[in-house]
């Protein structure tokens, strides 16, 4: 196991170090009920249709800090999102009585409670942000979400320009593992030779829903816990179970394998690191303070 592997991620709130101004505390004084009623509303969503919420979760981030709402590689999971947090900012701005709660901050809160409630760990989150007075472009959003074909290698080298080590790549890549995949994004895994990393019966399970390339159909990402957020994933990787080469190369890569193999052991311990690298992303590029704004519509800027 990796020496990094070993640092204790206990007490993230005295662990890591805050932009300046986000707090653990933010709300306390201008609308202490936020994260409760962002949480209550969750939870009826999830239970009115959990796919609603499935793979929502870092859908739900990185919309709040790169992307725009036409902007690919998944328009639909987005418009659902959307809803989600549009939803929830309206119920703010009721309960709070003012425009105090950014959307920024909302994707914040909605991203750690859908992890909550799929399974995953229970975890605080520093607050302040405001949101940005320009969106992101289409090729901005695209460079900010791997794509399913590319390699570890591409992968660290795209993410660590963010800030990003080693061990913080491999916990994100857990998070897009609940929902549905589309045969057109690993099809050239099938065809014409299936990959050598693809275990023998799992191909044979793929090729009877993706017949062919140009398929439309869509199948579970985590063949394990598909509902559930969890360490099954990397389990799926160690037995080379995974649909992407984004995914499996992890395990693949001499880079990666021991930190996959370390998660597939250690349900603990990778909930440990996907904390600290879910805190970290939460402050890339955050507005706070004067900066910014608090929007009214997610997808249109104050006037």
């Amino acid at each position: 196991m990796s020496c990094l592997l070993l640092a204790s991620s206990q007490g993230v709130s005295s662990s890591v170090q805050l932009v300046k101004g986000l707090s653990w505390s933010f709300f306390k004084k201008t609308c202490s009920e936020v994260e409760s009623i962002i949480k209550e509303h969750l939870k009826k969503v999830f239970q009115d249709d959990i796919s609603q919420l499935q793979g929502s979760y870092v859908s739900i981030s990185t919309t709040a800090l790169f992307s725009k709402q036409d902007a690919p590689p998944n328009p639909n999971l987005r418009r659902t999102t959307l809803k989600i947090i549009n939803d929830l900012r309206n119920l703010m701005e009721k309960k709070c009585g003012r425009r105090v709660v950014s959307f920024a901050d909302i994707a914040t809160i909605a991203a750690r409670d859908s992890i909550f409630l799929s399974g995953g760990p229970k975890y605080e989150v520093p607050l302040g942000r405001r949101d940005k007075l320009a969106f992101a472009s289409v090729n901005e959003t695209t460079e900010n979400l791997p794509s399913p074909t590319q390699n570890a290698s591409q992968i660290l080298a795209a993410l660590t320009k963010k800030s990003f080590d080693t061990i913080d790549v491999v916990a994100l890549s857990r998070a897009h593992s609940i929902g549905l995949g589309h045969c057109g994004a690993f099809t050239k895994r099938l065809y014409p030779t299936p990959n050598s990393t693809m275990d023998k019966n799992f191909t044979c399970d793929l090729k009877g829903v993706c017949p062919a390339t140009n398929s439309t159909n869509t199948i579970i990402l985590d063949i394990r816990s598909p509902n559930r957020f969890d360490n099954k994933y990397f389990v799926n990787l160690v037995n080379r179970q995974s649909l992407f080469t984004s995914d499996q190369d992890l395990y693949e890569d001499p880079t990666t394998w021991d930190i996959v193999t370390s998660f597939a052991k250690d349900l603990e311990l990778f909930f440990q690191k996907f904390v600290l690298t879910m805190t970290k992303m939460g402050q890339l590029a955050v507005l706070t303070m004067t900066k910014g704004e608090i929007r009214a519509h997610y997808s249109v800027r104050n006037s």
